[in-house]
């Protein structure tokens, strides 16, 4: 890759950030055969494109507010993604317990309406269910006041691997895709933004680099971006932060996932089974500033413990945690500025007077309409010759209609050459699922640079049980080293940096 960009001239559209918005504009633009650039400070989906909810939905509170439309696109863009990346997106079961006599015909009308935006993408069509067949479906549900429940269907994925898949197929494309690579500044000629200086992170090195277009799809640092254009540009976001909780199996077995539809927040409330274990989330805080790594308030994870103790029996509590992660949502600013929970999600572009092009705001089951939107508008603006979008029917890397078992699934059709790198049949940890081969693979195939890379985005490791990461840190690390040709101080730089953020997962202090 940084081959590639010694040797290029000038890029027809230079996108800086390597998250859903960033990837999927990028994978937009190389689709239609411009010469495409992504720029990433860190690593791929690094910020809160890693830390979602892992659902890809039409987003069923959306209808209390009223937003058909919004439902209807996102809807749509399920679709599309699991037509074009099965081995990524699986269909769920979703189970709205009712406890109050009005419930299930309250919720039941929003869900059949949900039914009917899906139109023929629907996963199945929502029903209701008795408390007898609830109870079977999630034995662990709170059984006392009972009546009965919905059952709606959607879809659920793996961000990060979502994110690595994308900048596969944008190599794919003939893209460049680099992490640790910052845009430190935006090159100008009479005032216009012509192109981006970027740096290698690793060695130093810069290049001046030059673009018709560029791009800033930087998620909750669009505004950083904004003023490198304009120092004195107004803030364009309203952040929020979302805690997750990853708990065991245990507390809800049987494949079915939960949600509680209104909250004490406002928000909804679900219980996702994932990866062999149970996420728990999510919050709604709003936050000043924006950070790759947040953390958690004590009194989140108490509302996320406290709210499923409601519905769960056993319920799990603080000793049962595994992990605790958090993402930070990029809330466009409304004038009448409500809680956050109310924030639309509807994306949003932006042009300054240099043109520079901001995109923002969104959500991953929408990255695929956001990149061409804002391609879109790059063409409108006549910085781009007009050229058809191909990406509602591009299969994205590794596209298979008979994936692998778990965990192996995620990979589509690599899955096989994955067994057959060294180390296949040893476990990283016994409390993880994930092999020495697939560090490899990341290290060979997929730009992992870091311990951190692969034990928090290449697999899921930190995210499932962020103890046990720390653990396997060391042989990661060893393996790494092996690839790479580093030595043994920096195995032990990368194990101790690893160790820092990974403590930062655990509910180690009565603080949080």
């Amino acid at each position: 890759m940084l081959a590639i960009l010694r040797q290029t001239d000038e890029w027809e559209v230079i996108v800086i950030g390597g998250g859903a918005t960033g990837l999927g504009t990028a994978v937009e633009a190389a689709s239609r055969g411009y010469k495409t650039l992504l720029l990433e400070k860190y690593d791929f989906s690094k910020g809160a494109s890693s830390r979602s909810t892992k659902l890809i939905h039409g987003g069923v509170r959306y209808l209390a507010q009223g937003n058909l439309q919004l439902v209807r696109e996102a809807l749509h863009e399920r679709a599309v993604l699991r037509r074009n990346a099965p081995h990524l997106v699986k269909d769920l079961s979703f189970v709205v317990p009712g406890y109050a006599w009005w419930s299930q015909l309250y919720y039941g009308a929003g869900l059949k309406l949900y039914d009917l935006l899906s139109g023929r993408s629907s996963l199945g069509a929502s029903r209701f269910l008795n408390a007898q067949d609830t109870l079977e479906r999630i034995p662990t549900l709170n059984r006392q006041g009972l009546r009965g429940s919905i059952v709606y269907h959607d879809g659920q994925f793996d961000d990060a691997r979502l994110a690595i898949t994308l900048m596969r197929t944008l190599v794919a494309l003939g893209g460049v895709a680099l992490n640790y690579a910052p845009a430190i500044d935006l090159v100008k000629t009479a005032g216009k933004v012509t192109g981006v200086q970027a740096q290698d992170a690793e060695t130093g090195e810069t290049f001046d680099l030059k673009g018709k277009i560029v791009i800033n799809a930087t998620g909750i640092f669009v505004d950083a971006v904004r003023r490198l254009d304009d120092p004195v540009a107004p803030d364009m976001l309203s952040l929020s932060q979302g805690v997750h909780v990853v708990v065991d199996e245990r507390f809800l077995p049987g494949g079915n996932a939960i949600l509680i539809p209104k909250t004490d927040d406002g928000r909804v409330l679900f219980a996702l089974p994932w990866h062999g274990k149970t996420l728990l989330g999510t919050t709604d805080t709003p936050v000043d500033q924006p950070e790759y790594e947040p953390r958690p308030l004590k009194q989140e994870i108490d509302f996320i413990l406290e709210t499923a103790a409601q519905y769960l029996s056993p319920a799990p509590d603080r000793s049962d945690v595994r992990s605790v992660f958090v993402g930070q949502r990029p809330l466009v600013k409304t004038k009448d500025m409500r809680s956050t929970a109310t924030l639309s999600r509807e994306h949003t572009i932006r042009i300054s007077d240099s043109g520079l092009l901001t995109i923002t705001g969104g959500k991953w089951t929408t990255y695929r309409k956001m990149g061409e939107d804002a391609i879109d508008q790059a063409v409108q603006q006549g910085k781009l010759p007009q050229r058809a979008s191909v990406t509602q029917t591009l299969r994205l890397h590794g596209w298979t209609e008979s994936p692998m078992a778990a965990p192996l699934d995620v990979y589509g059709s690599d899955a096989s050459r994955v067994q057959q790198l060294p180390g296949a049949d040893n476990l990283l940890h016994s409390r993880l699922p994930y092999s020495e081969a697939e560090v490899r693979w990341a290290a060979r195939y997929e730009m992992a640079r870091t311990v951190e890379d692969v034990l928090s985005r290449r697999t899921r490791s930190l995210l499932l049980d962020a103890a046990a990461s720390m653990e396997a840190a060391p042989r990661v690390a060893a393996i790494l080293a092996e690839e790479f040709g580093r030595g043994e101080i920096w195995q032990q730089e990368q194990v101790a940096a690893y160790r820092s953020l990974a403590i930062g997962y655990l509910l180690k202090h009565p603080e949080v």
